[in-house]
């Protein structure tokens, strides 16, 4: 019989309702049972596209004498990370702490009072490589649950305090200058791979978030050094196997430091981050493999992860049926010759395979490659080259496709909008934009009620039951400016300003400006989260900085704007040290340092073509952190508008920074000149 987890939104519960294991979904009403009982709580931690959770799934959780095991001396409960960041966040800090490593699957062993005593990640069904069995595991902890309590709770009850005197002294409230960001270029520097681009080794992280202070930093300062990073990361992604050759989009991250073998799931938000990165490479650098990757990534993420509320799918799986009814990694994306030969003949085979780099021996596993774009001496048939992609990619269509996490996450979807908003403004695809608003409207609708509270996730037009972390404030609010930049629609603004009054009221420690991850007023777990670094997105400290800077831009609005400079203190502290790892508010602070500046652009109607040449070259200035807005005189869709005239009877644009504004301009070259200086 199906266990508790049948009435859940999360793809990742919905796959193991079915489970012999009793499983509860996080609650007060699990840890009660657990007092009842007298047991203690195993809490196992994943997400649905997580490879080693699904293997661990089938290993242990859909055997019936591990299962009855499980029901008869824990409560078993199941978390989706994604779901529920805080719970995550919180046990992952006390695995770290404990064995010096984390990652997914997590396993927990609590006391029903939710106090850690005991830790892993996937425990194999038999003892293997020094590691004991799931079985071994549960049956030890089970045993000094029984005979060492008192031991059991001393345990417990010290990584509680440890994890409580793990507050962030993050140094003084002041925001980085010049010196803390040069010093942050200079250790990206240190960690760069001149070879292969990126930083550091294998595994291998796009890293989004660094690339984007890259791009600010040269604006601001000119640095060639920044730029080369950046140009040259980005190229060694889009020519590696990380990136889809065939479909667009990027792979989590690389096994190795060539870029060549991807883990294979496909996240909606490194595909968003990544979307705007190349975007904004092509307007600092006029690259046409930047433009192609930023419309092929955008176009990925509309055609295979918008859902049919018109919200953005959380992730593709890495695994997919291989033909034969067994679950691969890769299987979907990976070629040999002889498929390639089946599908093309074998004189396109040739071409293809010296095109995208596949070779007899493989690069990845069984004989297989994964496609890659070398770079090749000589010029290839661009038709020739189009026709046997396309041919390709139809062939793998009608492969068994790897399964879509439905879910949608609200932080997600606001870094998905913004990167569509601005890539279809850019390039004049007024269909992303429009993706852009569609999925703003679905947030607006279903995961905002009427003060503004934001709920994490809905899946099938169905709200989820828990309440937004401050990632999704600040990245819901960042994809409502960037819409409102792009759109000239008030309304974006003034959504983005309900949601960042809730951070500044909710989220925000009054004395000392830090942020933490959960509300106030959320569930009180056993410490209440707190991270500034920038990960596989942006912190939601950092994001919200970004997006109080903006709006203060966009509205004058000084609590905003001293909000976000007291935030940012925690990257004077971290940048100069770990600048990989606060890579977006390292961006942020490029933005704060340049003003930001602020762009109003009047016109007799937004359709007027004078009026939308100034917009688009407002939008494709390189200032870090402009903010633009678009309207007629006497508008009150934006404040930025008020009291802006046209020109000699001429659309305009009025530029200020740091309370001093040039003279209007109607010229576009001067207008590009100004905001790229």
């Amino acid at each position: 019989m199906p266990n508790r987890l049948a009435h859940e939104t999360s793809p990742y519960l919905l796959q193991h309702a079915d489970n012999p294991v009793d499983w509860w979904p996080w609650s007060e009403a699990a840890f009660a049972e657990a007092r009842r009982r007298d047991v203690p709580v195993h809490l196992s931690v994943g997400y649905s596209s997580c490879h080693w959770c699904h293997v661990l799934a089938r290993e242990s959780f859909e055997d019936e004498a591990v299962a009855t095991y499980m029901n008869a001396h824990f409560v078993n409960i199941k978390v989706d990370r994604e779901e529920r960041p805080d719970v995550d966040a919180v046990y992952m800090e006390a695995v770290q702490a404990a064995t010096g490593q984390g990652g997914w699957p997590m396993t927990v062993f609590l006391t029903p009072d939710a106090e850690p005593f005991y830790f892993g990640t996937y425990f194999p069904p038999e003892p293997r490589h020094g590691m004991p069995s799931f079985r071994q595991v549960l049956e030890g902890v089970s045993t000094a649950w029984a005979d060492r309590r008192d031991e059991v709770a001393e345990v417990a009850g010290k990584i509680v305090r440890d994890l409580a005197g793990r507050e962030i002294g993050y140094g003084d409230t002041q925001a980085p200058g010049q010196e803390e960001l040069g010093a942050a270029l200079l250790g990206l520097t240190r960690e760069y791979d001149p070879q292969r681009g990126g930083f550091g080794g294998a595994p291998k992280f796009p890293p989004s978030m660094v690339v984007e202070f890259l791009l600010r930093h040269h604006a601001r300062t000119g640095s060639e050094g920044a730029l080369q990073m950046a140009q040259d990361t980005c190229e060694r992604m889009a020519r590696g196997g990380i990136y889809d050759q065939l479909g667009g989009g990027f792979a989590r991250y690389s096994v190795d430091r060539e870029w060549v073998v991807p883990h294979f799931e496909k996240m909606l938000y490194d595909n968003a981050l990544l979307c705007r990165v190349y975007a904004h490479l092509w307007r600092s650098t006029g690259s046409e493999l930047a433009r192609r990757v930023a419309l092929e990534t955008a176009d990925f993420m509309v055609r295979e992860l918008r859902t049919n509320e018109g919200g953005f799918a959380s992730a593709l799986d890495a695994d997919s049926d291989d033909g034969t009814g067994k679950h691969v990694e890769g299987a979907y994306y990976a070629w040999t010759p002889a498929q390639l030969t089946e599908v093309l003949g074998a004189e396109d085979a040739e071409l293809a395979a010296h095109h995208f780099g596949v070779t007899e021996e493989g690069t990845f596993e069984e004989g297989a490659s994964v496609l890659q774009l070398p770079q090749h001496e000589g010029v290839f048939d661009a038709a020739k080259i189009e026709s046997v992609r396309s041919r390709l990619l139809d062939a793998r269509g009608r492969r068994p496709a790897p399964g879509r996490d439905d879910k949608v996450v609200a932080a997600w979807n606001g870094l998905a909008i913004a990167a569509l908003a601005e890539t279809g403004a850019y390039f004049d695809r007024p269909d992303l934009v429009e993706a852009a608003v569609g999925a703003a409207d679905l947030l607006v609708r279903l995961h905002m009620d009427e003060q503004a509270r934001l709920s994490r996730t809905s899946k099938d037009g169905h709200v989820g039951a828990n309440a937004g972390v401050l990632e999704d404030y600040a990245d819901v609010a960042e994809g409502f400016l960037a819409l409102a930049s792009v759109t000239g629609e008030g309304v974006w603004l003034e959504f983005a300003g309900f949601l960042l009054d809730h951070v500044l009221a909710r989220f925000v420690d009054e004395e000392s400006g830090a942020l933490f991850d959960t509300a106030s007023d959320a569930e009180q777990l056993i410490r209440r989260p707190q991270d500034p670094t920038d990960n596989a997105v942006p912190s939601g400290w950092t994001a919200a900085a970004g997006a109080l800077l903006s709006y203060a831009a966009q509205t004058g609005a000084e609590p905003h704007r001293a909000a976000a400079e007291r935030a940012l203190g925690v990257v004077k502290a971290l940048g100069p040290r770990v600048p990989r790892f606060i890579g977006w508010g390292l961006a942020v602070a490029e933005a704060l340092l340049d003003g930001p500046r602020e762009v109003a652009v009047v016109g007799p109607s937004l359709d007027d073509p004078g009026t939308r040449a100034l917009h688009r070259t407002a939008l494709l200035g390189t200032a870090p952190g402009a903010v633009v807005a678009v309207g007629t005189p006497g508008s009150d869709e934006l404040p930025l508008l008020a009291d802006r005239p046209l020109v000699g009877g001429e659309p305009a644009a009025y530029v200020c920074r740091n309370f001093t504004c040039d003279a209007p301009t109607t010229d576009l070259d001067r207008l590009s000149t100004v905001l790229s200086s």
